[in-house]
């Protein structure tokens, strides 16, 4: 079995990650760009909380640098669509050709939706199929556009359907989990809006989308997944690779199995790791790499925890949910990668008001080399320059004055 030291594990991580990849020139992102990151992933998180910005922007800043982010936005909402939403590693952004590999998963949504959409039919009836003809005949619609224009019919029978704004959106999340309604995207607000599915798929992937129950069987699907995670990641375990699409262990050991037979997977041993690791055929295995970005805490590179420390040497949590006395490194904390390794964590505030990027909590890792205080200051200008603030500014850090900054 082929030996790999942890180093060129991270350098592989990384390269296959998109992070070893130039950046373009300042403002030179184009939507190419954007789909390149995007199918070299194959899927990102998407997140509501945006203390400092959305969590699908910040992977492609991470990668790319300072990009439009409308350009994004409208890759995604207007047709034809270059990426779609579904519950592939929780909610995220695929490309549209990925999205008919869930199709057992959208059968499998009375057991594996979570509790209150797989009970909404039950305790409402009729209500699903209300809001699937609403959304077939006016889509795209927001659950509270969905919630008005049924709104008489609701009063004449609110003893029947008990009906409120929870139930409308919980029909509508059963009606999208299991591939009867897709997103055409989102307003202003980040609320999805629902539509048909022929209403999303551009004209090229149409036929795939209506035929995704018999195009291929499920194991032939999963086996895509697997290929998918396993070219993203470069280097990983069986549990690792699991992961990346929500699969089940034996889900990804039977794919990893016929894709190791096609030589498509190599098995290897990486020093210091515990469990069996499996090489992407394709992988780059650099030399030497040099990164300087920051990484949102929903970013596929640190998406799986214990791969995040077996790689760096970092346990890496998001303390979001941690009450405030018991949060060890701040709230909205992004890992910092330098040269092939993570260096800092820090945590992030756009204080939108005042103009300035906060740096509430920054700690370095205890082999942080001096060189990468410089390198993570331009780091935070570049991304305080992205989201329009003037400064940059928090414990340990001097001001960083911002090119937005009017003199």
């Amino acid at each position: 079995m082929r030996e790999v030291t942890g180093a060129q594990a991270r350098r592989i991580a990384l390269a296959a990650q998109g992070f070893t990849t130039p950046r373009p020139p300042g403002g030179s992102v184009t939507p190419r760009h954007l789909v390149g990151v995007l199918d070299r992933l194959g899927a990102v998180q998407i997140d509501s909380v945006n203390v400092l910005a959305r969590s699908h922007y910040l992977p492609f800043f991470s990668r790319l640098g300072p990009y439009d982010r409308a350009a994004l936005d409208r890759m995604r909402d207007g047709a034809p669509r270059r990426l779609v939403e579904y519950w592939a590693h929780e909610a995220a952004l695929i490309p549209p050709a990925t999205w008919p590999l869930f199709a057992a998963r959208m059968r499998a949504a009375e057991v594996e939706a979570w509790g209150g959409m797989r009970r909404v039919r039950s305790e409402h009836p009729g209500l699903v199929e209300a809001v699937l003809a609403e959304v077939t005949d006016r889509g795209p619609l927001t659950s509270r556009q969905v919630e008005a224009a049924l709104a008489p019919d609701a009063r004449r029978s609110r003893e029947g359907w008990g009906w409120n704004w929870s139930a409308v959106k919980r029909a509508l999340e059963w009606l999208f989990w299991s591939g009867q309604v897709a997103s055409a995207g989102r307003t202003a607000q980040f609320e999805r809006r629902y539509a048909a599915l022929h209403r999303v798929a551009a004209p090229a992937h149409r036929r795939a989308w209506a035929a995704r129950d018999t195009a291929r069987t499920e194991a032939e699907a999963i086996t895509e997944l697997v290929k998918i995670a396993a070219r993203a990641l470069g280097i990983a375990t069986e549990a690792s690779l699991a992961d990346y699409f929500r699969l089940t262990r034996a889900q990804a050991r039977g794919a990893i199995a016929g894709l190791g037979a096609d030589g498509t997977l190599h098995e290897v041993r990486v020093a210091g790791w515990r469990d069996t690791a499996y090489l992407w055929a394709g992988a780059r295995v650099p030399r030497s790499v040099h990164v300087e970005a920051l990484v949102s805490p929903f970013d596929s590179l640190v998406w799986h925890r214990p791969r995040t420390e077996a790689l760096f040497g970092v346990r890496y949590r998001l303390e979001i949910y941690t009450p405030a006395p018991q949060r060890v490194y701040g709230y909205y904390v992004l890992p910092f990668v330098y040269g092939d390794t993570i260096v800092a964590r820090v945590d992030l505030k756009a204080d939108r008001t005042s103009g300035v990027l906060r740096v509430p909590t920054l700690t370095w890792e205890p082999e942080a080399p001096p060189e990468a205080a410089a390198a993570l200051r331009r780091e935070l200008r570049a991304l305080a320059d992205w989201l329009g603030l003037t400064d940059v500014a928090g414990p340990g850090l001097p001001p960083v004055r911002s090119a937005n900054r009017p003199e």
